[in-house]
């Protein structure tokens, strides 16, 4: 699977499908029932979020593990 986007130096990161700089977007996430409003960075045009490795591993992972504990 092709990355999504790329880093552009110290300007942040862009689209490589529509070729614009992301911005900080409201996203619903959904895990096994419960809903959370997060703030990530995403394309205006396509609507693709940005979810790197710090948060998918690091904090989503605990979010994940706390959840199926209760």
């Amino acid at each position: 699977m092709a990355h999504a986007f790329s880093k552009q130096g110290g300007e942040g990161w862009i689209c490589r499908k529509c070729g614009k700089p992301l911005t900080q977007t409201s996203v619903n996430v959904t895990y096994m029932g419960s809903s959370f409003l997060v703030q990530l960075p995403g394309c205006e045009t396509c609507g693709t979020v940005l979810v790197d490795d710090e948060l998918a591993f690091g904090r989503m992972l605990e979010v994940e593990k706390l959840l199926e504990d209760k």
